[in-house]
């Protein structure tokens, strides 16, 4: 908090005055102050014992939004402010001016406001009610559950919830967050999910296709989903917000899943990582490979392919890792997943990819990094991992859930009502026990990949949600003080949802 006074007028001294000493202010009691909308909030600052009579002064309280627009609102005009919280959540310049009314003289007195609302942080739970998806909110500000709070924004019932996600950049600020289901998607509001026709998401397609994507990975200058066995690509970032063009791959389909470093935070001509599952193979994607600067190339290009492109262009750099030989194929691709665990510390995080050949079971790691290597990735993919785990318990039954931590090389699957861990460093692969859950429908299972630095060890913490007795149940589970072995921790538990199918916490944007 800084205190100033400053003259408003001077003029060239031209004749003789009578001066006065200075009734100089010393205005104390202001704090830094954190409030909820519709709040009040309610200051009453000393001016000092030098101060004169209140009406020799006039008073000033404003506001000045820091969260990008600088917009000023005047808050009150008395010197104790009482003003019923009406600004949008989110960080603030609180500025209290007195200005001697005879003088033009004017002091200055500067805090710091944060507003907030019961939805600016805390688990956004996606649900299935009877199919619809509905949108509940656990509030880390209040501790409350709020129920279908997308019930009164004037969004259409939506049906067959998929996924609720967060792009912390790459999306309108004024709407990060994204809800995918069966029948769409469509962003949300920033601040308590507000809802507009123009956040439909046929508004971000420059096709006429319904795009309906089960994620959205973000990378490099873009994004890309999959939608009914096609990829598409959005070019975004440094002032671009494109839009989705035409699919990425023609002539074969892709599995719903899209690989990429989630672990770096600068990366320039990402390499996206698919599944073709007419001809069983990983396939590699860099949409940056079709500028001229980059040789006017085709972005699609099998994994050896894009290994010899990149060595080309960098000999060395092409590839890290020797965990396989060959890049598999024939196999059918049963899950895969982004983290950020980062064993050859390259900043690759890893993709694991669960593959199928009749009752066998193959896991793969694959790093994704960057085609230019100008930023935090050296090489362009790597070969990080294999693993046999046909010898996992009920590792490939219909159904099965599956989650991979950052933290160490652990994979965790559910397979009926138990939940198995495979430490990934031994050899052979077996599955252990970590917990059961008698008479309970296990229905979401992950690691939530925290975006704010402050939060980032929480991105360890394991997410079990299930169905039991009709209602549906969240538990979260503290992953990095117990190295990963949730067989002795006691959850957090949440109740009160209905079938959840998705778990993605609200971090404050501000």
């Amino acid at each position: 908090m800084s205190v100033s006074a400053m003259l408003l007028s001077c003029a060239e001294d031209l004749g003789n005055y009578q001066y006065h000493e200075l009734a100089e202010l010393d205005i104390k009691g202001l704090e830094d102050k954190e409030v909820l909308t519709f709040d009040r909030l309610v200051m009453n600052p000393d001016l000092g014992e030098n101060a004169l009579e209140e009406d020799a002064y006039s008073f000033e309280w404003k506001a000045i939004d820091r969260n990008g627009t600088y917009e000023t609102t005047i808050l009150g005009t008395e010197r104790k402010l009482d003003y019923e919280v009406r600004l949008n959540p989110g960080s603030y310049a609180l500025y209290f001016t007195v200005t001697q009314k005879t003088t033009a003289l004017y002091w200055q007195s500067e805090s710091s406001l944060i507003v907030s609302s019961s939805m600016s942080e805390g688990w956004m739970v996606l649900c299935s009610d009877g199919g619809r998806a509905r949108l509940d909110m656990v509030s880390a500000v209040t501790g409350e559950l709020y129920e279908d709070v997308l019930s009164e924004s004037g969004m259409p019932e939506m049906y067959g919830p998929r996924r609720i996600q967060w792009l912390s950049d790459k999306a309108d600020v004024s709407s990060p967050y994204y809800l995918l289901t069966d029948d769409g998607a469509t962003r949300l509001g920033k601040d308590a999910f507000e809802w507009k026709q123009e956040y439909l998401f046929s508004y971000e397609s420059a096709e006429s296709a319904d795009l309906r994507p089960y994620a959205i990975v973000p990378a490099g200058f873009g994004k890309v989903i999959v939608s009914d066995g096609k990829a598409y690509h959005c070019e975004s970032g440094m002032g671009i917000d494109g839009l989705y063009g035409s699919a990425v791959n023609k002539d074969f389909d892709v599995s719903r899943y899209v690989g990429t470093n989630v672990l770096a935070t600068q990366v320039y001509a990402a390499v996206f990582l698919l599944y073709d599952v007419d001809n069983q193979r990983f396939m590699s994607y860099c949409p940056l490979l079709v500028t001229p600067d980059l040789g006017s190339l085709s972005p699609l290009q099998t994994m050896d392919e894009m290994k010899n492109l990149a060595e080309g262009m960098a000999p060395g750099a092409g590839m890290i890792g020797s965990a396989f030989d060959e890049w598999p194929e024939g196999m059918d691709c049963l899950y895969m997943e982004n983290t950020s665990y980062d064993p050859g510390n390259a900043k690759m995080g890893m993709t694991y990819a669960l593959l199928t050949d009749g009752d066998e079971v193959h896991l793969y790691g694959v790093q994704m990094g960057d085609i230019l290597r100008y930023a935090d990735c050296t090489y362009v993919i790597g070969k990080g991992y294999y693993g046999d785990l046909t010898g996992c318990k009920d590792i490939a039954e219909p159904g099965n859930l599956f989650a991979f931590s950052s933290l160490k090389s652990y994979m965790y699957y559910v397979s009926g009502e138990t939940l198995y861990r495979v430490d990934l460093s031994k050899t052979p692969l077996v599955s252990e026990t970590q917990l059961t859950f008698p008479g309970e429908k296990i229905t979401c299972l992950k690691f939530n990949l925290y975006q704010k630095d402050e939060n980032m060890s929480r991105s360890y913490d394991l997410i079990v949600a299930g169905t039991k007795g009709g209602e549906g149940v969240l538990r979260v589970y503290e992953g990095q003080q117990s190295d990963g072995d949730f067989s002795k921790v006691t959850p957090v538990v949440y109740e009160g949802f209905a079938e959840i199918v998705d778990v993605t916490y609200k971090e404050r944007i501000y």
